[in-house]
């Protein structure tokens, strides 16, 4: 009996095997109604789409980065996430320096995510795939996720002025770390750990010279603020295991978590009676507030779809490396557009969060960027001494 099961079975893998064959020379008809056919087997955990290019390629507005090499991509996907949300960070400063405007940031979140949805809405029709692929339990978390880190940012602008909201927010690599190693089982190596903390103490060093020149602390923003932190920590973690573990699409991510957030928000604000109040106001400036928040939410779309093509290509930390970047040039940028004071200690902030960035990027790129070691330095040094020593002689 055994005997005759091992032979069935060498039968039925020389058959698969010979079936493979022929179909991946042409050698047998096709007759199934697909369209599309796969040579490489899925795994059993792995569920392979019925459009092979859309999970081969990685489509950002309409650019296949799949066609790139990594370094390419990064590059791309950089330039995409400092110019769209540097424009965002602008807008967003500016509809909040409307008078009057500054308790209406749960109202100004609504308007955004109901955009996202839409935007999304319309790049998923454009796509081949257009199945949910990530479960709806795991969109309902990731909603949750995104609408504390959009909510609790947009409406801390009410109580600390721009930039100390920004510092705030660039101080979640630490969190995203611990992040990564509880809820995906990561672990980081020195320099991976040294950057975070450069960067963080850095930015620190931006909050406190902030507070002596220009100090508009509040209990409430920073409370906001840090609740906002701690949400943004997470959803970088949890969308990356998602969209890895389910191989889902950037347009999928958006649509669904955005839309899901939109009714989230929408509840609470008739719960509280928020919304008629903020309705009354914009209806009043509907350029400076309508206008202004589809600029700002179309410029955040296209960001948020860069960042997660980081995120999907080179995982959390690297992205989050790249967004804590670009908010320290936000930084910059807010102080050469709206007056503010200055002082030389943002300067060396920023010095310290940039040698954080490098040491980053240096622990992604250890092969081809080879430091030289401590033996080299001193080799250097003493070669250089004994030149001084000959010239003297001489």
């Amino acid at each position: 009996g055994l005997g005759l099961f091992q032979t069935k079975s060498n039968i039925n893998a020389v058959a698969a095997a010979a079936g493979a064959m022929s179909a991946k020379y042409g050698l047998v008809s096709y007759n199934s109604s697909r369209k599309h056919i796969s040579i490489s087997m899925p795994s059993s955990t792995e569920v392979m789409s019925p459009h092979i290019k859309s999970v081969e390629e990685l489509r950002v507005l309409g650019i296949n980065l799949s066609s790139f090499s990594p370094p390419t991509q990064f590059l791309i996907c950089v330039a995409g996430v400092f110019l769209f949300y540097l424009i965002y960070g602008y807008l967003q400063e500016l509809i909040f320096s409307i008078e009057g405007f500054k308790p209406f940031g749960w109202y100004l979140t609504l308007i955004q995510f109901g955009f996202y949805s839409v935007f999304g809405l319309v790049e998923l029709q454009l796509t081949q795939d257009k199945r949910r692929r990530i479960p709806g339990k795991t969109y309902m978390i990731i909603a949750f996720l995104t609408v504390g880190t959009m909510g609790l940012s947009n409406t801390s602008l009410g109580y600390l002025n721009y930039p100390t909201q920004v510092i705030f927010k660039c101080c979640k690599l630490i969190p995203v770390m611990i992040g990564g190693v509880f809820i995906q089982g990561k672990r980081y190596n020195v320099a991976d750990v040294s950057a975070a903390l450069c960067m963080s103490l850095g930015l620190v060093w931006f909050t406190l010279a902030d507070s002596k020149v220009a100090p508009n602390f509040n209990a409430t923003g920073v409370l906001l603020i840090s609740m906002a932190l701690c949400a943004d920590a997470a959803i970088g973690n949890v969308q990356e295991k998602a969209m890895k573990l389910h191989n889902g699409s950037n347009s999928e991510m958006v649509l669904y978590s955005y839309s899901i957030g939109f009714v989230y928000i929408l509840t609470g604000l008739l719960c509280v009676g928020g919304l008629g109040p903020a309705v009354a106001f914009c209806s009043e400036h509907p350029v400076k507030t309508y206008g202004y928040a589809f600029v700002f939410s179309l410029t955040g779309y296209f960001g948020i779809s860069f960042v997660l093509a980081l995120i999907k290509l080179f995982g959390a930390l690297v992205a989050v490396t790249v967004t804590t970047g670009r908010k320290a040039m936000t930084i910059v940028l807010s102080f050469m557009f709206f007056a503010k004071p200055f002082t030389f200690q943002y300067i060396w902030g920023g010095l310290l969060v940039l040698f954080g960035i490098f040491l980053n990027v240096y622990s992604k790129n250890r092969e081809k960027m080879k430091l030289p070691s401590i033996g080299d330095v001193r080799g250097w040094l003493l070669a250089g001494k004994k030149v001084r020593l000959l010239s003297q002689n001489v």
